[in-house]
């Protein structure tokens, strides 16, 4: 095989390229980022009939799954598990998403403010309605005071939410890639946190997590996408789907 050869499939293995060279375009991305939001979400509702209908599916492995967390406890780490709790509680995650909220406004990324902001509305508004319709008891002996129903779980949820919507809103491109890693780590570590402190069981996390994380890509993808075709379809597009209301866009408006 040429030197050519392997370059053209080492990009075509990574995803990157079909049939051109260089990266796929951004709309291209941007529909896959798309298609994966909508996948975790179905999962998530799948999920959620499980053990809406019949939890003992489920409790099994989640029964196993705590045991091996109680096998595992150790002071230190029960501590970095509670302060991940409180990081992610509603008393700082909240003041955190104003924070961000301004400044995609400060920077007159409109688009990227209204999808920023469905996408915490929306997780927000899915809580309580799918807690009361599951209605699961906690795990017993939880280690941090806990409040109303295990599934799902609202710190897995929040979590999600706030670190990979923060990358979906302030980062742009392919460099958004870079940073969705540690985003992902972030939600997945406050997701185990609370499995750790027997404040959930392990599906309510995944429920969660699924949850924040659909709706953290989907939503945002969902107002590109539209924008991608309307631009395509040579529709005027309004102020509000570009950054500062700058004609054409340019290549500093948040992207997947």
């Amino acid at each position: 095989m040429s030197e050519r050869e392997g370059e053209v499939s080492h990009h075509s293995l990574l995803g990157l390229d079909l049939g051109h060279r260089g990266p796929e375009p951004l709309p291209i991305l941007r529909r896959r980022m798309l298609l994966a939001g909508v996948v975790l979400l179905v999962l998530a509702a799948a999920l959620t009939a499980v053990v809406a209908g019949d939890s003992s599916a489920v409790q099994g492995i989640d029964d196993r799954f705590r045991g091996l967390m109680v096998s595992l406890h150790w002071p230190p780490l029960v501590a970095a598990a509670e302060g991940l709790s409180i990081a992610f509680g509603t008393y700082v995650t909240w003041p955190l998403r104003v924070v961000v909220t301004l400044v995609i406004a400060l920077r007159r990324h409109w688009l990227a403010l209204g999808a920023w902001v469905s996408t915490v509305l929306l997780s927000e508004l899915a809580i309580g309605p799918v807690k009361a319709l599951v209605d699961r008891p906690r795990p017993p002996g939880a280690e941090v005071l806990t409040s109303g129903a295990s599934y799902p779980s609202g710190h897995a949820i929040a979590s999600a939410i706030t670190a990979i919507g923060i990358v979906m809103a302030l980062t742009s491109g392919r460099k958004r890639l870079h940073w969705m890693v540690g985003a992902v780590l972030i939600a997945a570590s406050v997701a185990v946190s609370r499995t750790y402190l027997s404040a959930h069981w392990l599906s309510d996390v995944v429920g969660g997590s699924l949850v924040g994380a659909g709706l953290a890509l989907a939503v945002p993808e969902a107002f590109e996408v539209v924008r991608d075709r309307r631009s395509a379809g040579g529709e005027r597009v309004s102020p509000l789907d570009r950054p500062g209301g700058e004609p054409g866009g340019g290549e500093g408006r948040p992207a997947a």
